[in-house]
């Protein structure tokens, strides 16, 4: 173990690349998390709206974009990121960097969200939906001040569950040269046989996700009022 521990603070790699890939790794994880929740959850209220029993049933039109949502979950991530290359090419102009990895990291798990969303405003009593309507307040309001009101808490807890699946996945794209930890332990852990490197990627990554766990629960907690 001691040794193992001078491995770790005496690498040259370690201590140069590891603090520049925690960094990297933060951005695209940030900004994809933005991105899919600027997006999804709209997404989601959409696809409860959209349903037989919702506000704004449309049973065609909640089949298709249904599809479409289960289609982009049903496809293993790396498998996507590799097929969204000319995509990312030409929003981001480079396949490579963290930039690149926010492309296929948003369009992996909005859909995700998404759903995970319209778990928890289903969840929500149809009776303080009706009692809005009847007071007459318009689908937008009760949207936002019932369903997202009400399922606050639950939404919290599927937006942390997404924030650790993006950190997995910008793992993952590190293997397509997207730079952050991924990319940090497989190319220098892995493929350089440099196994410090490699646990040390890990364990930063534990730690990530074990800091979003604890706030996303707190935070939670907090917001649940029943």
């Amino acid at each position: 173990m001691g040794d193992l521990w001078t491995q770790i603070t005496t690498n040259r790699v370690i201590l140069e690349k590891l603090p520049e890939a925690t960094v990297e790794t933060l951005q695209m994880v940030a900004l994809s998390a933005l991105i899919t929740l600027v997006v999804g959850l709209p997404l989601g209220l959409l696809l409860r709206s959209l349903a037989p029993d919702g506000l704004l049933a449309h049973r065609p039109v909640a089949s298709v974009l249904g599809v479409v949502v289960n289609v982009l979950r049903s496809l293993p991530f790396i498998i996507l990121a590799l097929a969204l290359i000319p995509l990312t090419r030409a929003l981001v102009g480079t396949t490579l960097g963290w930039q690149a990895a926010v492309v296929p990291l948003s369009i992996g798990t909005i859909p995700f969200f998404a759903r995970l969303v319209e778990t928890a405003v289903r969840d929500v009593a149809p009776g303080k939906v009706e009692a809005a309507r009847v007071m007459g307040s318009t689908t937008p309001k009760i949207l936002v001040a019932v369903l997202v009101r009400e399922a606050l808490p639950s939404i919290v807890s599927a937006f942390t569950v997404t924030v650790i699946t993006l950190i997995g996945f910008s793992a993952m794209v590190g293997a397509i040269g997207a730079g952050g930890l991924g990319f940090l332990a497989i190319t220098y852990g892995y493929q350089r046989f440099d196994p410090p490197v490699l646990y040390s990627s890990i364990v930063v990554i534990v730690v990530l996700v074990t800091l979003v766990q604890v706030v996303g629960d707190a935070l939670a907690r907090r917001l649940d009022h029943r």
